[in-house]
């Protein structure tokens, strides 16, 4: 059976509605008739058992082929963005961590919905060195049954799908300077929860199709130079782990949408921030490859251009 991934995309044409197609591994968007409904995949899931028995024995090549459209972020506005930190030895290992306790359980953070772009749309940092804004690799799970307290055994029926994360870092803006006490220290808001920082694409690869959620290749290029080549299998707590702790936390519902964490090869570890100019590209087999270009946040940049205009 070959490999293909649900997509929202739009027409190129300007005011056009998005609408829920698939891509081949080629990266052609097909129409689905069942889906063209659907403004974007966080819709199709809420019918997704209803969906997902005819989706199981369709072949891209029954589709016909579309042309001029656009692949937006695929899962938009989920009702839950779940990260989860802290899940590979050797991330932590560069990090500096080298002892990982045998009672350690899963670590997770929510991050709003605004945080989320897509394929080809730009990652915008702040003009301000200090920020050191770094890269993370990661496999995304999306959601497409409701869930609590799901045991591990069971977990990974919860799955509809799985997608690429790169979850976005200012290393510089996660402590606080003048934390109020100790519990007050760190900001994960502040270092990975800005407008952009959360690039999730290309599509949703459905989870019959990824037989082994723990064996896929995780690697990142900057600018062409590959930084992070890791795999899945290298997770302390694997997907089902993961899905079955967060569940006992808060309910996951349709459309959900948990990030697995990190391998190494961030760019703190190198001494490496992204600056304005550069270029991520992500790939985990069979799910595509993720792309972003970074660039100054829009206020930052009309104002160092009005400085350097006052300059000359």
């Amino acid at each position: 059976m070959s490999v293909w991934s649900l997509v929202t995309c739009r027409p190129d044409a300007d005011g056009a509605a998005s609408f829920v197609a698939v891509a081949d591994t080629e990266g052609q968007i097909r129409h689905h008739p069942a889906l063209a409904r659907y403004p974007d995949i966080g819709a199709v899931l809420r019918d997704w058992a209803d969906l997902e028995p005819a989706l199981r024995s369709w072949q891209p090549t029954e589709a016909e082929p579309l042309e001029g459209v656009r692949v937006l972020a695929p899962v938009p506005a989920p009702g839950k963005l779940v990260f989860a930190g802290a899940n590979y030895r050797d991330h932590l290992r560069e990090m500096g961590v080298e002892d990982v306790p045998d009672d350690m359980e899963p670590y997770f953070f929510l991050l709003p919905p605004t945080a989320i772009v897509g394929p080809n749309d730009p990652i915008a940092i702040p003009d301000n060195p200090g920020a050191r804004v770094d890269w993370e690799a990661e496999l995304g799970v999306v959601i497409g049954r409701r869930v609590h307290d799901v045991p591990v055994e069971s977990a990974l029926e919860a799955v509809a799908g799985y997608t690429i994360i790169n979850d976005i870092s200012a290393r510089g803006l996660h402590a606080r300077p003048n934390p109020l006490a100790p519990p007050f220290a760190y900001d994960w808001l502040a270092s990975k929860g800005r407008d952009t920082f959360a690039p999730i694409g290309p599509g949703v690869t459905p989870s019959w199709l990824v037989p082994d959620p723990q064996s896929l290749p995780v690697r990142l290029w900057r600018n062409g130079v590959l930084e992070q080549d890791g795999n899945t299998k290298n997770m302390i707590f694997g997907v089902a782990q993961l899905i079955s702790a967060a569940s006992k936390l808060m309910t996951l519902e349709p459309g959900d949408v948990l990030a697995t964490g990190t391998p190494a090869g961030v760019g703190v570890a190198k001494g490496i921030a992204l600056e304005a100019g550069d270029r991520l590209r992500i790939e985990i087999e069979p799910l595509g490859a993720l792309a972003n270009d970074v660039r100054l946040t829009a206020h930052t940049a009309t104002q160092t251009a009005l400085n350097t205009q006052e300059q000359a």
